[in-house]
């Protein structure tokens, strides 16, 4: 943790730095998709090796992938795109047990400050998914909904990749979040629920599309 009783002036420098080193290297990026999951899961697992399938299909389909640059699903989608046509980027966090970069990455940034971090994969970003993880995953997960349902950015696509993994929930935000008039029954519209990796392509070039026509 910073000293930010004592370093404020400096933690400002240090956030436009990153911001511009962001906007630079991203910026040309051309339509690409975020992809969020466990830094925990192992190669040869089977979100791992959908993560990889994933990726890979999303290069054929001209998306550059972005993840968290890390092990895990990140490496997973970052080596499918890597083995594809597209460009792979990772964002990477600095954190106190140290994430290396995986090695599957034509660009790769580095960030001290999280919100940073979050700026890139949302201006930069068409869609995202977001297969079974942690408490990182779900900070993205809700971070995205909470920007879509109050339209501060414009609505697109939020996958949840793992109908086992994340029914349960779902389930819980409809048996208490609507229940209890806490979000609207439209607001589960912008989530969608996928198994195959060939579900997550359609509803992105389908975005595209809208998006290339207005």
């Amino acid at each position: 943790m910073e000293d930010l009783k004592n370093s404020e002036t400096w933690r400002v420098f240090r956030i436009q730095s990153e911001l511009v080193e962001g906007f630079e290297n991203l910026n040309n990026l051309g339509p690409a998709v975020s992809v969020f999951g466990s830094s925990r899961v192992k190669p040869g697992s089977f979100y791992y090796e959908k993560a990889v399938e994933l990726g890979r299909m999303l290069s054929f389909d001209r998306f550059a992938v972005i993840t968290g640059g890390g092990p895990g699903i990140m490496e997973g989608a970052n080596k499918g795109a890597k083995e594809g046509q597209g460009k792979s980027v990772g964002l990477n966090i600095e954190l106190s047990a140290e994430q290396n970069p995986n090695k599957y990455q034509d660009i790769s940034l580095s960030f001290r400050y999280f919100f940073v971090r979050k700026l890139m994969f949302v201006k930069y970003s068409i869609g995202f998914i977001i297969f079974p993880g942690g408490f990182g995953t779900m900070d993205e997960l809700f971070e995205a909904l909470t920007l879509a349902q109050t339209k501060k950015i414009s609505p697109f696509p939020i996958i949840l990749f793992g109908k086992d993994y994340w029914s349960g929930l779902l389930e819980w935000f409809k048996s208490n979040l609507i229940t209890n008039n806490m979000i609207e029954k439209e607001d589960m519209g912008l989530i969608s629920l996928v198994d195959e990796v060939q579900e997550v392509c359609t509803i992105l070039r389908a975005h595209r599309r809208i998006e290339d026509f207005g």
